[in-house]
């Protein structure tokens, strides 16, 4: 285990939706000020985040950012189009005209930067791939950021994240409406993380993560996506999805799935679990479902009845 750097001065969350304010909150337990980037503040206020409103597609809201030695997250995502990140270049530029430097950075990134890997084992090391612009523009954000941080002496740490689940995470609209899914032996491998886990390694990260490393972020239990959904069916008491073959998919499914269909791989956490410590509260997606989803659960079944099913 890597030894832990000394507590921020303050955290800065660029992109505070779910992951950021569990983020928070752990920062905030330990007495640590945090403020979250959003473009709406409210949810944060009824969070009790304190809100820097802004806009990362308008530079002209990103002034006196509240970044000067501070614990920067950057959680968010980038366009929905083109294969580069904007937003990124924007907020970089935003911290570079105000002269200060802040004193660590960490990044969630996708594991579909390693694109297709057909199953097989994949490590940090391996040369990234993306072959859909969702992975390139994550990629592209990658590469800036730790260019941007190698130039100017800022340790950045890049998180590569598999499916995130957890409470209202769920794909319930998808199993209600009965979308069907490939045969299992047809499903690619998939990796996925409980949300609050992917909190407690983003703290983890900042603590003892190796300036300028990359880490796999998963619960590392091999499975795939048609395991998935049924998996979550059977918690939620719905009906397994309907499977079909990659004939009938290609004409049934949405273009976002069938690029999710064509990529299989499975991420080696050894490096995660090595340097940064960490020890999963939600080791496998049965006990993250069992222990925080029975509100989601609760839900579809008060639906059901009110429906008469």
């Amino acid at each position: 285990m890597n030894p832990a750097v000394k507590p921020p001065d303050q955290v800065f969350i660029v992109g505070c939706g779910d992951i950021g304010t569990r983020v928070a909150r752990l920062w905030l337990a330990e007495d640590v000020p945090v403020t979250g980037l959003a473009r709406h503040g409210d949810r944060l206020t009824a969070a009790d985040i304190p809100a820097y409103p802004a806009d990362l597609d308008d530079p002209t809201t990103l002034t006196d950012l509240p970044v000067e030695q501070a614990l920067i997250y950057y959680f968010a995502p980038p366009p929905p189009r083109g294969q580069n990140d904007p937003r990124m270049t924007r907020f970089l530029q935003a911290v570079d005209q105000q002269g200060r430097r802040p004193a660590r950075m960490v990044y969630i990134s996708t594991s579909g930067v390693y694109g297709d890997r057909q199953g097989g084992i994949v490590t940090e090391q391996a040369e990234p791939n993306p072959q859909v612009d969702r992975a390139r523009r994550r990629y592209a954000a990658e590469q800036t950021l730790r260019e941007w941080g190698q130039k100017h002496a800022v340790p950045v740490i890049v998180l590569r994240v598999g499916g995130i689940y957890g409470p209202g995470r769920l794909p319930i609209k998808r199993l209600r409406e009965q979308v069907p899914m490939i045969h299992e032996a047809l499903a690619p491998q998939t990796n996925r993380i409980h949300a609050a886990d992917l909190a407690a390694i983003c703290v983890a990260a900042a603590r003892r993560g190796t300036p300028g490393a990359i880490y796999n972020v998963s619960d590392g239990n091999d499975s795939n996506m048609t395991q998935y959904f049924n998996t979550v069916a059977d918690f939620l008491g719905l009906p397994r999805p309907p499977l079909i073959d990659m004939d009938a998919a290609r004409q049934t499914l949405s273009e976002g799935m069938l690029s999710y269909l064509g990529e299989s791989r499975r991420m080696d956490t050894s490096r995660l679990r090595k340097e940064l410590g960490i020890e999963l509260q939600y080791p496998t997606l049965q006990i993250g479902l069992e222990a925080t989803c029975q509100h989601d659960r609760d839900e579809v079944r008060e639906t059901s009845r009110r429906r008469g099913l």
